[in-house]
């Protein structure tokens, strides 16, 4: 017996050593780091612009500072970086901005947000330069807005024009007995239709050839006054692959020099007046970013404008940096309300929709809010289908050029495995004391009363989210059906047909926000604040996502994102305003 109390009191013993030890640790990377955060800045730097770790708006935050210390998400958010380019233009530390090698995980919007504030930047009299080994078509975008560009001389520069590809699947239900029972509304939801047809619809293929062409002239605009080459120009050299040499680049004016990346940094040193055979001073974005977010600032206004960011799928629950649920949404908002030092909210959405429930709750809190005060929403790269519906009933609306936004339309979609298991030999029987008592089985046909239940509530959520927007855009039931029916618009199209009040990012609708609470002087506070316990926590540091990094090391990183993409399809619970495809740009 007392063999057995002594290990015991030897494995709490080395528990509590362990868990002492980690939590030392940790103590210990938080003085030290903040100790590195504090060391000055060195006159006479650049600022290298990596975007690699950079993919929300926002990073987030947790109510229980403690949190901060075990989550992963430790990463800047681009309202952060947008905010120390603001700075920067003003530091005298700062000469200028670098952009090398940049492969970032922004969207078209935060796209054309960051190159805005790099504009603004190079007003100030400094420099932005970029090089790159080679440039994606949506890397040259941005990177267009440099003072001067360099491409490497055994790189390419893509720029073609956009695409787009969809997958169907019906021939392969077929073949495989595994059907996919769609209950939709909504002539342009084609978020279904790959496993209704064998080929895109004339309605799916007009809306995303107008969308992409939307899209496609915002690129072109911002690049032809970046670079001062006519838009007609601009589509004549994507059309005959006229840029995709370096030598062909040039000549077409795309890029300014052909270099090898030692020369470009001799440039910078030049710009510098540094000598060629020392270091010039440079700092990262990132470095820059928690550094000017540290920096203690004396208020002189109590006023406040409230940025609520909703990023991600919207699905129940607390929500995090990627997901939008109600329960940090609804809190987010009605904190900002009760607060009196709140004068207007600025409601930051990005998000391709999701669960139509949790879309509407978060409506609601958005329509109670603006009674109280001012509430703007600021479209990020998305705000479509459920992201709409969160947006519609603000006081005005910004979007950019190049949003995917609209997508009014509700769908549902069921897996049924019936053929399947006739194939294999499993016959389901079931018994109910009730017509309707049995749930839906993916092992049986569809009932056809399910089916018809199923599709009341399905027009119930349509018909309601029309009527919010309807309620909020001021204009008819049938006006807002007419431009409804699941269809995706651009930002630019959005505003012609009254979605949108006006085109601009993120401190456009900041700005509107303080006009309409008739406040000039305040600070920003962000929201959410997101309530996660040790848990969850734990199940996202190193030693918890072991598995994951496994996985993505095993198959790639594209295979990982598609793996992914079958899991979000296989979580989604309920009926969906979700918009009809996705789409990346690269």
């Amino acid at each position: 017996m007392k063999f057995l109390s002594n290990v015991i009191a030897t494995v709490v013993g080395l528990f509590v050593f362990l868990m002492l030890f980690f939590f030392g640790i940790v103590f210990l990377a938080a003085i030290f780091g903040g100790e590195t955060e504090g060391e000055a800045l060195k006159a006479n730097s650049v600022i290298e612009l990596n975007l690699e770790d950079v993919r929300y708006d926002y990073a987030g935050k947790y109510k229980d500072p403690w949190m901060s210390f075990f989550s992963e998400e430790k990463n800047i958010g681009l309202s952060d970086v947008i905010n120390a380019i603001d700075v920067a233009s003003i530091d005298d530390n700062i000469k200028g901005i670098s952009i090398l090698n940049n492969n970032s995980n922004l969207g078209m919007a935060q796209s054309k947000e960051l190159r805005n504030a790099l504009e603004n930047f190079k007003k100030s009299g400094k420099f932005v330069m970029a090089y790159a080994n080679s440039y994606s078509q949506k890397e040259y975008y941005l990177n267009s807005v440099a003072n001067t560009i360099y491409l490497n001389p055994v790189g390419e520069l893509d720029f073609k024009g956009l695409s787009s590809e969809i997958m169907f699947f019906k021939d392969l239900q077929e073949k495989t007995g595994v059907k996919m029972e769609v209950i939709r509304h909504g002539k342009y939801k084609s978020a279904v239709e790959p496993f209704l047809e064998n080929k895109m619809s004339d309605a799916n293929r007009e809306q995303t050839t107008a969308l992409l062409q939307s899209i496609w002239n915002s690129v072109c605009t911002d690049i032809s006054k970046s670079r001062k080459i006519t838009t007609e120009k601009l589509n004549e050299i994507a059309n005959g692959l006229l840029a995709r040499t370096p030598q062909m680049a040039k000549q077409q004016k795309l890029i300014d020099y052909i270099a090898y990346e030692d020369m470009y940094h001799n440039d910078i040193k030049k710009a510098l007046k540094v000598s060629t055979d020392k270091d010039y001073n440079k700092i990262s974005i990132s470095d820059y970013t928690h550094k000017m977010t540290s920096t203690s600032v004396i208020s002189e206004t109590e006023d406040k404008i409230a940025v609520i960011f909703a990023q991600g799928e919207i699905q129940s629950g607390e929500g995090d940096v990627n997901t939008i649920g109600e329960g940090s949404m609804r809190r987010s908002l009605q904190e900002a309300r009760k607060d009196k030092k709140v004068k207007a909210i600025v409601l930051r959405i990005d998000s391709p929709g999701g669960n139509a429930l949790t879309s509407d709750l978060i409506w609601r809190e958005v329509e109670l809010t603006k009674r109280v005060k001012p509430v703007v929403v600021s479209m990020g790269n998305y705000a479509a289908s459920g992201g709409y519906y969160m947006a519609c009933n603000a006081n005005t609306i910004f979007a950019e050029n190049n949003t995917i936004t609209g997508s009014i339309g509700v769908f549902g979609i069921l897996p049924n495995f019936n053929q399947l298991t006739k194939k294999i030999g499993i016959n389901i029987e079931q018994v109910k004391t009730h017509q309707n008592s049995a749930e839906y089985s993916p092992f049986v046909p569809m009932d056809e009363n399910f089916k018809a239940v199923t599709l009341e509530s399905i027009e119930h959520i349509y018909k309601t989210f029309v009527s919010h927007v309807a309620q909020g855009r001021k204009m008819s039931f049938a006006e807002v059906d007419s431009i409804a029916q699941g269809r995706v618009w651009s930002g630019s199209e959005a505003l012609k047909i009254g979605l949108v009040d006006k085109i601009g990012g993120l401190n456009a609708a900041i700005t509107e926000a303080a006009r309409l609470s008739k406040t000039q002087h305040y600070d920003i506070t962000n929201y959410p604040e997101y309530e996660k316990d040790f848990d969850e926590i734990f199940s996202k540091l190193p030693f918890g996502s072991s598995k994951e990094n496994i996985i993505k090391e095993e198959i790639g990183n594209d295979n990982y994102q598609l793996l992914q993409q079958v899991k979000k399809f296989q979580s989604r619970k309920g009926v969906q305003a979700m918009m009809p495809f996705e789409i990346s740009i690269y």
